[in-house]
C-alpha cells in the first residue's frame, strides 16, 4: 500500500491534465459512478488510450513522451497501467503477448463519470450551477454559444 501512496504523490505533482468537454445530455448510471476516479495521471493514460483503441505499455509510453513535457520512465507507466487494470480503470487481453489495455469506459462515459463527481462535489448535485460556474470562468465564443443553444434546444423539444 505505501507503494501505491508514493507512486500516486509523485505523480499527481505532475498535472498532465486533459480534456474536459461534455456533450451529451445522458445522466452517468450509478454504476459508473462507483468506479474510482482516476488521477490526472491516469486520466492522461486513457486520453492517450482513447486515440490508440487498445495499446501494449510500450506504445502508451511512448505516445505519453511524446506528447507530455514531463518524461515518465517505462517501468512507471507499466505500474500506473496495473493499477488502473486493479482499479477497473482499464483492461488487460492476457491472449496476446505484448499484453494490450483498452479503456473499460468509452472517453464519453469517462467524462460524464468526472463531470458528475465534480457536480455532486463542488456544485451539490447542480447543473445549473455546473455550467453557470463553467460558464463564468472564461470567455466563451460564439460559435461555442450557438452550439449550447442548440444543444439546450434539443433538450426543450425532448420534453
Amino acid at each position: 500500500m505505501t507503494s501505491r501512496f508514493v507512486i500516486y504523490t509523485t505523480i499527481e505533482l505532475n498535472d498532465l491534465g486533459g480534456d474536459q468537454n461534455m456533450k451529451s445530455k445522458k445522466p452517468v448510471s450509478r454504476r459508473l459512478t462507483k468506479l474510482p476516479r482516476p488521477t490526472d495521471t491516469e486520466l492522461a493514460i486513457l486520453e492517450i488510450l482513447k486515440d490508440l483503441k487498445t495499446g501494449t505499455v510500450r506504445q502508451i509510453f511512448k505516445r505519453h513522451n511524446q506528447i507530455y513535457e514531463v518524461q515518465a520512465g517505462y517501468t512507471t507507466i507499466l505500474k500506473i497501467i496495473q493499477i488502473m487494470t486493479e482499479k477497473g480503470l482499464v483492461e488487460k487481453d492476457s491472449s496476446q503477448r505484448p499484453q494490450v489495455y483498452k479503456p473499460r469506459l468509452s472517453w464519453k462515459k469517462t467524462q460524464q463519470m468526472l463531470l458528475t463527481d465534480l457536480m455532486e462535489k463542488a456544485f451539490g448535485g447542480s447543473a445549473k450551477e455546473l455550467v453557470i460556474g463553467a460558464l463564468s470562468t472564461k470567455a466563451v465564443s460564439e460559435e461555442e454559444l450557438d452550439e449550447i443553444e442548440k444543444f439546450l434546444d434539443k433538450i426543450e423539444e425532448g420534453k
